[in-house]
């Protein structure tokens, strides 16, 4: 039976509606719950599925289903899904059925970041990125941009409605917050830094330990150094070609990494994954907007999108022969020196050709 949540004020008044209330009773004549989130789940899509999942659980008694759209590939996320146990359905093993109520998290429809076919009706959106998406027939929608993580919206639903949060989901939805904000301070809102002071205690330690410090497969380190090889300066700006992306997350590993170089505000690391050019951005320049400026950037080349500091984008390519690649490539280039402010230049390497002539053979 399922538990009697919070709802109702000690005086007998009725309380105005809340976001968790409003999002429960839109559910409650459903027969089932589906999650599902953006291709290539992250921490925040994933800790968000199991929070609202746990949340219909408890309240309504209701079956739930996690959905996982493409490969996890990155170490952190995929001991996320092992060690928390999360049981994810492929998408391609997913089939809708009548009476199945479908939520999107951490994403948003025809934005050209997930596989789900646009034909499923959803009943519900709850996101936190400014991408924009086409959410006019969507039942209930929660998209708070001013807030730095999805599950930080999920945390406050289950707080609002008094339910127990478990060990293994606030180790989950902890470490969803910390990845979200992880050198980004400024994209903390108040209920992000009240999420985590509730989190804290209630999650295993050791647990977020293992998460954080995953085991690292050979192909990371083979894709980082060809990164290395293959970064140009261009004054405050730092680009990265990679030719063979193992994984389409490494895009965002190599900007996160490159990030750290004490001369640029800019990185944007690009890599072709099987017929795509995924692209990741980052900033620390104030008042960046670099969701803003990947989405012109890439333009009518593909998608893009994100936050003040991160953002992502792929674009669809129509060959990968490097001829091609090249020119897309070159496109790019082209595009962000103009969105940037920067003059057409020759980039110069962050690690010279002759150091790494010189590395090859000590």
């Amino acid at each position: 039976m399922a538990r009697r949540c919070a709802s109702s004020e000690a005086n007998g008044k009725e309380p105005p509606p809340r976001r968790s209330d409003r999002f429960l009773e839109g559910l409650r004549d459903a027969r089932s719950v589906t999650f599902v989130s953006h291709v290539h789940p992250d921490p925040d899509s994933l800790g968000s599925m199991l929070g609202l999942a746990h949340l219909v659980e408890c309240c309504l008694n209701k079956p739930t289903r996690l959905i996982r759209d493409g490969v996890i590939s990155r170490a952190e996320n995929r001991a996320m899904v092992e060690l928390l146990d999360i049981d994810l359905c492929p998408i391609e093993d997913y089939t809708w059925m009548p009476g199945d109520a479908v939520v999107m998290v951490d994403s948003q429809p025809n934005t050209g970041r997930h596989n789900f076919a646009c034909k499923v009706p959803l009943y519900g959106v709850i996101d936190h990125h400014d991408t924009p998406g086409d959410i006019t027939d969507v039942p209930y929608v929660d998209v708070r941009q001013t807030v730095g993580a999805t599950c930080s919206l999920v945390t406050s639903y289950l707080t609002e409605q008094a339910v127990p949060i478990p060990k293994r989901l606030a180790t989950g939805l902890l470490y969803a917050i910390e990845t979200e904000l992880a050198g980004y301070p400024r994209e903390a809102s108040k209920m992000d830094e009240i999420a985590l002071q509730h989190l804290y205690p209630l999650a295993d330690k050791d647990l977020l330990a293992s998460i954080r410090h995953a085991r690292l497969p050979q192909s990371y380190f083979g894709c980082l150094v060809q990164a290395l090889q293959s970064s140009f300066i261009y004054d405050r700006l730092i680009v990265s070609w990679i030719n063979d992306l193992p994984q389409p997350e490494l895009a965002a590993e190599v900007a996160d990494f490159l990030m750290r170089f004490e001369e640029v505000d800019w990185v944007v690391a690009a890599g072709v994954h099987d017929d795509k050019l995924i692209l990741s951005m980052r900033s620390s320049a104030p008042d960046a907007q670099a969701g803003d400026i990947l989405r012109k950037v890439v333009g009518n080349l593909g998608k893009a999108g994100g936050h003040d500091r991160r953002a992502g984008g792929t674009v669809v390519l129509q060959s990968t022969t490097q001829s091609h690649v090249e020119e897309v490539r070159a496109e790019i280039r082209r595009r962000l020196l103009r969105a940037l402010g920067i003059e057409e230049c020759r980039g110069q390497r962050l690690v010279s050709r002759k150091e790494m002539l010189q590395n090859l053979h000590a």
